[in-house]
């Protein structure tokens, strides 16, 4: 008899997911050992062996149901991956998974239940048949008001992907500003959400840069005073020109069409990981001696 702690036991061993830990031990007459081996025979165990490995290459993807929009990034070594037929229904999977149940953090998501078992169980079955590590990085879910406008934009083919939720103004508004925001790549909405301790880090650095130009204190602080208003429209949505009308902060864009700005959400795949670098004849090597 199979039981729920031999399909833990083989998982933790191979980590092949739980329905195909079970196929294994049915198979085998709830031999672990001779799971083992059927589920190395299989190529479904090789997911264990990729865990140490960096993905940093993937999708960024966007499914918006009524007033929900789920924003994911799902990773893999290397691009070509990213465009496998495999791979891109794994990511709609995921979509439709979450946009359908209450999750909202990558823990959630990968308990949630689908065909495969779990949606982590799909990851590392996928894992195993792609033969690259995959990873759900990223996890955002947006809810809307009513009168309110998502605005979604997919670059190059999932490189970056952009959600804007606008209060009042229509789609294309909506649309207009998800692209900007994919473009420009700002990291906040507005002023109010740079945290004081960034803020902070910022003046230290803008004040010592006055100071090293020869400038007496009370002329570096109004010098720092500029530069912050500089800062700001580096890294604000809504202090950025706008990208199709340079004499339009992108607030007063929104605003002349009726709407303000209630969130943003922009991945771009890879952003702060740290991509390996492998020494080309190490690697071949390796291969050669594996």
């Amino acid at each position: 008899m199979v039981t729920a702690s031999l399909v833990k036991e083989l998982r933790e061993k191979t980590g092949a997911g739980m329905l195909d830990c079970k196929k294994a031990l049915e198979a085998n007459n709830g031999d672990i050992s001779a799971s083992i081996d059927w589920l190395r025979e299989k190529g479904i165990s090789k997911a264990a062996k990729k865990a140490d490995r960096i993905a940093a290459e993937g999708i960024a993807a966007i499914l918006t149901k009524g007033n929900k929009a789920v924003v994911i990034e799902v990773n893999s070594e290397t691009d070509f991956v990213a465009k496998n037929e495999e791979f891109t229904n794994m990511v709609s999977t995921i979509l439709n998974t979450i946009i359908d149940s209450d999750a909202k953090t990558v823990e959630e998501v990968l308990e949630l239940s689908c065909k495969e078992g779990t949606i982590k169980d799909l990851i590392v079955s996928k894992t195993a048949t792609i033969g690259e590590k995959l990873d759900l990085r990223r996890v955002a879910v947006e809810i809307k008001e009513d009168n309110d406008t998502f605005g979604e934009y997919i670059h190059m083919g999932g490189r970056i992907a952009v959600l804007i939720t606008l209060s009042g103004a229509n789609s294309e508004v909506a649309k207009d500003v998800a692209m900007h925001a994919a473009a420009m790549r700002p990291s906040y909405v507005n002023k109010e959400e740079v945290p004081s301790e960034e803020l902070e880090k910022e003046r230290e650095i803008l004040k010592e840069q006055a100071m090293n130009e020869g400038k007496p204190a009370n002329i570096a602080e109004k010098m720092v005073e500029g530069r912050i208003r500089k800062y700001y429209e580096e890294i604000c949505l809504e202090e950025q020109a706008f990208v199709k009308d340079g004499d339009l902060k992108v607030k007063e864009y929104v605003s002349k069409n009726g709407g303000s700005i209630k969130s943003m959400v922009r991945y771009e795949v890879g952003e702060g990981i740290e991509k390996k670098e492998e020494n080309f004849a190490e690697e071949v090597a390796k291969q050669i001696n594996g």
